[in-house]
């Protein structure tokens, strides 16, 4: 690798002006196919086969109007005061108007809605009355008939004892007196029967009326149970206006959403503001803010403060901004076959802009160092190109491998986020081997301050440490230093994931005031409400309907933090009924979360069996994808920490190096970790890095930032260990070889690591609650694993270590693979005039070999 790469330099110096015509041309190639073949990006984060994916796939199979995502609009008058007939018919006309656009199925104001849950409770209240006042009449009726028996009972008394008087009589008399018997019994007859008449009607009336007071006060029951849900607030204020999608909100193309919002921010009603929620708003994030292009001059400054000339200060990031043109342009052009998420390409471009920035300094800081000692520009470009370019394209391999590994999580969005940084890394390396190359040609020996190119060949000697750093001090550094690490590591086990809400959202942003708005004055449950779908051991009939739910309703609200719960109807072959739940904490609280779990193990018991419940809505739908996210972690960290043990023994050929260097990276991992924690979930420092509502921090923030930082731990691993086994390998002590190895390597690294701190950086300052938080791990990891684990820590181990950190058997060093990562042997093989005989490692001046010889016996079989 290391002569291709040296080829690929000399070709690059000796056409240059082909090489920087070539990427231009490829440049705009990536521009057309931009142009012609890209789609949509989509702000929302889903994962198949989720237990609310479910749900909503039943729901669209039994129960097509109850599916479909929600969106909501909040209208809030200005002064605070209860909305007037002018601007509630304002409202409505704004609503007919998002009707109208593609992907909505409807849109209800909080008036008609309220109205609706109003006429009803009064409907109620009024149907009580009536049937109370029927009762009322049932019961004088029952008396009357009940005086009419006895006086009936009375009369029948009183003619059977004259039928015994007439007994006693003969002839006419008796015959005369019989007669008027039968007539009076007759008449006492008729009124019976109009007696039973009236009471059967009564019998017929106290049933209906028993019928309908049983259905009024199911229909009580139910509206007793979503009381506290309200679409116009109690002072009348505000109201929540509803959109209904004919997708789940997860899938509503970007451009209705974006029609919505920008109906919103234009709407004219007088007197009143409209804020569209999170699930409408939440935007795709501008690529390049204030923020992040305030990093790219810092690492600029940087740059210059290293190089002291403007010209080598240009070069990387030139060709930094050239590798994440083309891979951002290439990677976006699939975003019509491909569903890209918002954060995607603008992770492309963090990583593609600091590992850009590094990897064309490797290369450039070591051609400035071989031209200063006397070698021609093309020689040296294409030496550098072969030794610091080597290690840039194996650092940059496993920074890849890292990033694709992602794809073993099954997680498509996760999956397709590694691989467009892995594209970003690719190019990058790409640029910094043949376009940096081409450039340093062009440029020639200005890359060199003319003091520089003044002592051409005279360079001073280079002091070097030839003593070890104390034991004492050792101990001390590496026990301090994990001490340190550990605590802020601390905070990371109380980490909970989640994702953006809209209180996440700037303070200024339509979501997040539609969140404030709807959380103080409808409740925290508001912004988050939860679809509950019970699934019927058997299909109902419709008389049935009522009573079910009343039954599936009261066991839901029986759950603690059940704030409410709202009926929506049942499926047309009532197998299923659908609820909307309004829990009492927030979409991301502790309380929500636990609830849906519990709603999920609850079985209710019903006519015919039990019914089992879903739980769907954006706010489980967020818990599933943490969920899923957490239950892959520890699979993803057990591949990278095995791919970095397994890739640091072929490279330094040691088994405690690696172990080490895993240890180190977990320790930064782990301490990042901890500090996203304490500032992002907890608040601390909230008001330095804006975090004003604290939040679960980003679900899949974890996996990435393992992937990422894995590999740039790597990359300052081997740019200062094997400095260290370079010394070691010509004769210096293991102990003095640290010191040697870090002398050599820490001025590159640290301006390095800089670098891509400060890229990094800016991205905390994004207009994005999903970027933010990113930007910030990502920059306290690289801080923590460059400044401490690797020029502290690592250091302070192996110098405890002494050479049994060089240790490997000799059956396993002939079976594993020389990987010349730096270059040493095509180096050997094209000296710098007048330093053939010495090497202290890439990033660092010729020394002379003047430690003590290390007591091994026999030289290393390895240099790195």
């Amino acid at each position: 690798m290391a002569g291709l790469l040296y080829r690929l330099g000399r070709f690059s110096a000796r056409r240059h002006w082909l090489v920087i015509i070539a990427w231009v041309v490829i440049m705009g190639i990536a521009g057309v196919t931009y142009t012609l073949f890209a789609g949509t990006i989509s702000s929302s984060i889903t994962i198949p086969n989720t237990k609310t994916s479910q749900v909503q796939d039943e729901l669209a199979d039994k129960f097509p109007s109850a599916n479909g995502g929600n969106g909501t609009i909040v209208f809030e008058t200005k002064n605070g005061k209860a909305f007037t007939d002018t601007q509630k018919s304002d409202v409505a006309d704004f609503l007919q108007g998002i009707e109208k656009l593609d992907g909505v199925k409807g849109a209800t104001s909080g008036f008609d809605t309220q109205k609706q849950l109003d006429d009803g409770r009064q409907k109620i209240t009024d149907g009580q009355a009536q049937i109370a006042d029927q009762e009322s009449q049932i019961t004088d009726g029952q008396t009357q008939i009940d005086s009419g028996r006895q006086q009936i009972a009375a009369a029948q008394q009183q003619l059977d004892a004259q039928k015994q008087q007439v007994a006693a009589l003969t002839g006419a008399a008796q015959s005369a007196a019989q007669a008027q018997l039968d007539a009076a019994q007759q008449q006492i007859d008729a009124q019976q029967q109009t007696i039973d008449a009236s009471q059967q009607k009564l019998d017929d009336g106290k049933s209906k009326l028993a019928d309908a007071k049983q259905e009024l006060d199911e229909n009580a029951r139910l509206l007793d149970l979503s009381k506290d849900i309200r679409f116009v607030s109690s002072n009348g204020s505000a109201v929540i206006g509803t959109v209904q999608f004919t997708k789940s909100t997860f899938e509503v193309p970007a451009d209705t959403k974006t029609a919505i919002a920008d109906k919103a921010d234009d709407a004219d009603i007088s007197g009143v503001s409209v804020y569209v929620s999170n699930d409408i708003a939440q935007g795709v994030p501008s690529i390049l803010g204030p923020g992040e292009i305030g990093g790219v001059i810092i690492a600029a400054l940087v740059l210059f403060l290293m190089l002291r000339t403007i010209i080598g200060a240009a070069v990387p990031l030139v060709s930094a901004v050239l590798g994440v043109g083309v891979a951002s342009l290439a990677a976006l052009s699939f975003s019509s076959l491909v569903e890209f998420i918002s954060v995607t390409p603008v992770l492309g471009v963090m990583l593609g802009l600091a590992v850009g920035i590094d990897y064309s300094l490797f290369i450039l800081n070591r051609h400035r160092t071989q031209l200063k000692q006397g070698m021609q520009v093309h020689e040296s470009i294409g030496l550098a190109n072969g030794t610091s370019g080597n290690a840039v394209v194996f650092a940059g391999a496993t920074v890849i491998v890292a990033l694709l590994a992602l794809n073993i999580t099954g997680i498509p969005f996760l999956g397709l986020m590694g691989t467009v940084g892995a594209v970003a890394v690719f190019f990058a390396i790409l640029i910094a081997t043949s376009f940096t190359p081409a450039l340093l040609s062009l440029i020639g020996m200005r890359i060199l301050r003319k003091k520089e190119r003044a002592k051409i060949g005279n360079t001073d000697s280079t002091r070097v440490p030839n003593k070890p750093m104390s034991t004492w001090r050792a101990v001390i550094t590496l026990v301090a230093g994990v001490a340190v690490l550990g605590t802020i590591a601390l905070p990371a086990t109380q980490m909970r994931l989640g994702l953006p809400t809209g209180a996440s959202e700037s303070v200024d942003s339509s979501q997040y005031k539609a969140y404030k708005a709807l959380d103080e004055e409808f409740g925290a449950g508001q912004n988050g409400p939860l679809l509950v779908v019970a699934t019927l051991p058997k299909a109902i009939g419709k008389d049935d309907v009522t009573a079910t739910e009343v039954t599936i309703g009261e066991a839901l609200a029986k759950n603690d933090d059940v704030k409410a719960v709202l009926p929506i109807g049942a499926s047309k072959d009532r197998d299923i009924i659908a609820f909307q739940v309004k829990p009492a904490g927030g979409p991301d609280s502790v309380s929500t979360e636990t609830l849906v779990k519990d709603l999920r193990a609850q079985d209710v018991t019903v006519d015919g069996g039990k019914a089992t419940l879903g739980v769907a809505g954006n706010a489980s739908a967020n818990i599933d994808v943490s969920e899923k996210l957490a239950d892959v972690l520890p699979l993803y960290l057990v591949v990278v920490v095995g791919l970095s043990l397994i890739i640091l023994i072929i490279v330094f050929r040691s088994f405690l190096v690696p172990i080490t260097a895993t240890a180190g990276f977990i320790l930064s991992v782990m301490a990042s970790f901890g500090g996203l924690t304490a500032i992002y979930q907890w608040g601390w420092l909230g008001s330095v890095f804006g975090v004003h509502d604290p939040a679960p921090i980003l679900s899949f923030l974890p996996i990435i930032e393992i992937g990422i930082l894995f590999g740039l731990a790597m990359d300052y691993q081997l740019f200062l260990v094997s400095g260290m086994r370079e010394a070691y390998a010509h004769g210096a002590s293991a102990k003095v070889a640290v010191q040697r190895g870090l002398h050599a390597g820490r001025a590159v690294v640290t301006a390095a690591a800089i670098i891509m701190i400060s890229v990094f950086a800016g991205f905390i300052f994004s207009d994005s609650s999903t970027i933010k938080p990113i930007g910030f791990g990502l920059a306290f990891g690289v801080l923590v694993d460059a400044f401490v684990v690797r020029m502290l820590l690592i250091p302070a181990a192996m110098h405890l270590l002494g050479k049994s950190a060089w240790w490997f058997p000799k059956w396993l060093d002939r079976i594993v693979p020389d990987v010349d990562v730096e270059g040493a042997k095509l180096e050997r093989s094209h000296p710098v005039a007048g330093h053939e005989s010495t090497h202290t490692g890439s990033h660092a001046l010729p020394v002379e070999p003047d430690a003590h010889a290390h007591e091994s016996g026999h030289p290393p079989a390895h240099r790195a």
